[in-house]
């Protein structure tokens, strides 16, 4: 077996290859004519009987002509990329480019194609997810999302560059959209040409190597009341940086971003000129720990991005509400990640979410031991679920039973109609959503 998927991976990295080659190399009607090149290859065989072959021949004889035209692009380029900070998958990431001409002569008719890191993955890779998806097909088949466009990154296209005058730069904006959430590459730029004819690019690489974070994709939330209460939380003032109340005045202190408006003292900034705000002796907040699922057998499975997407949208939202959130999640070993005003923000846990990754390796006990591990502190847990199984119930029987509040999300894969196992709140809707693949927003908007 393992030799059969050593060949159909040499068979994929050949066959993806040859059409991002083809892609970029021919124009549309170039492409066009290389699809006829094919068809006459096959219906002219037979010579007698038919006059294929001629059509085979003509458009061969232009393809050839047109290639050769590769050797006559000699032109030089300077080329700078104003990337985004952060990206969002599935959203349009834009971008300005501006290309310097260092000829003597103008150029006209140029192209540019960004140059991506290669998303292609490794063997083991590349088996893991075969693997996954053949149990999941119970048939022997490759993966139609990822074995014949395994692990695509992005939707490109090209960016027409207007007349560029010798020695002059011209700044243009560019555009792509990342499908996928992570570190997004990018190698340089391609400048192209056509030939006379329109059916070949000549290329001119220009290396210019940069990075942006792809952040996941995010739904919008409605206004939802979370579970939990003020808890005391150890540390105070130096944890939690004033989020919460507490009665009993200690000191004065200089402001820091996110204190509430109400703690300023107004005297005292009259007085130094500065804002000055009341520190209190106790603190008592709300603090939320959200808690992601990372245990599949499919390392890139629709589910566990939709649920990376779904603990996102709610990153996003509790930190700018008076409270404290505690993402929990396993990975290579366990995490927990507080954002909340004063430590860290929405945009630094997002960053925390593009890079997780499935858990394959480890059973779920551990992600039920670091949640019971920090339960003293936390007022109330969100928890973003990829299967409805024992371990899973369990988990959320022990939850209940100690007495804090729950809000579940069940993630399902797309298609998915068959009934959840009845289970702890399975039954109260308010506390317990089912999320299908492909239509969680739809879920999401039920929210109370």
């Amino acid at each position: 077996m393992t030799a059969l998927f050593r060949l159909l991976y040499v068979f994929y990295r050949v066959s993806s290859r040859i059409r991002y080659w083809a892609k970029r190399r021919f124009t549309r009607t170039g492409r066009a004519l290389l699809a006829v090149l094919l068809l006459t290859a096959m219906m002219g065989v037979d010579t007698d009987t038919t006059v294929a072959y001629q059509a085979f021949a003509l458009v061969a004889c232009l393809l050839v002509v047109a290639a050769g035209f590769v050797w006559f692009f000699r032109a030089r380029f300077a080329a700078s990329r104003l990337l985004p900070r952060f990206g969002t998958a599935g959203q349009p990431l834009r971008y300005s480019v501006e290309l310097t001409n260092l000829n003597s002569r103008i150029q006209s008719g140029l192209t540019l194609f960004a140059d991506l890191a290669d998303p292609r993955p490794s063997f083991a890779d590349w088996k893991a997810v075969q693997l996954a998806e053949q149990k999941t097909a119970r048939s022997f088949r490759m993966s139609q999302r990822f074995g014949a466009r395994p692990f695509k990154r992005v939707a490109a296209g090209e960016t027409l560059i207007p007349a560029l005058p010798p020695g002059k730069c011209v700044t243009m904006q560019a555009e792509l959209t990342p499908l996928q959430r992570g570190l997004l590459r990018f190698e340089g730029l391609t400048v192209a040409r056509p030939d006379p004819l329109g059916l070949f690019h000549s290329f001119q690489r220009i290396q210019l190597s940069q990075s942006v974070l792809i952040l996941p994709k995010r739904y919008p939330l409605p206004a939802i009341a979370l579970p939990g209460v003020s808890k005391h939380q150890e540390g105070g003032v130096a944890l939690a940086s004033s989020v919460g109340q507490s009665d009993e005045f200690v000191a004065l202190r200089d402001y820091r971003h996110g204190d509430p408006m109400r703690h300023i003292h107004w005297r005292s900034w009259a007085k130094v000129g500065k804002p000055v705000v009341k520190e209190f002796e106790d603190e008592f907040f709300v603090r939320h720990a959200l808690v992601l699922d990372t245990f599949t057998e499919h390392p890139r499975s629709e589910v566990f991005e939709e649920a990376v997407s779904v603990a996102a949208s709610f990153a996003c939202t509790i930190p700018t509400q008076e409270s404290l959130l505690d993402l929990l999640f396993i990975g290579t070993q366990s995490y927990c990640f507080t954002a909340g005003r004063g430590l860290a923000y929405g945009d630094q846990m997002l960053e925390v979410l593009a890079s997780v990754r499935a858990c394959c390796d480890r059973p779920f006990t551990d992600l039920e031991h670091l949640v019971m591990d920090h339960l003293d502190s936390v007022s109330g847990c969100v928890c973003v679920l990829l299967a409805w199984d024992e371990p899973r119930r369990e988990f959320v029987r022990k939850l209940l039973l100690l007495g804090l509040p729950v809000l579940v999300f069940v993630v399902t894969p797309s298609g998915d109609n068959r009934e959840l196992e009845p289970g702890p709140l399975r039954d109260h809707p308010a506390s317990f959503r089912v999320l299908q693949a492909g239509r969680i927003q739809e879920g999401l908007a039920k929210l109370k």
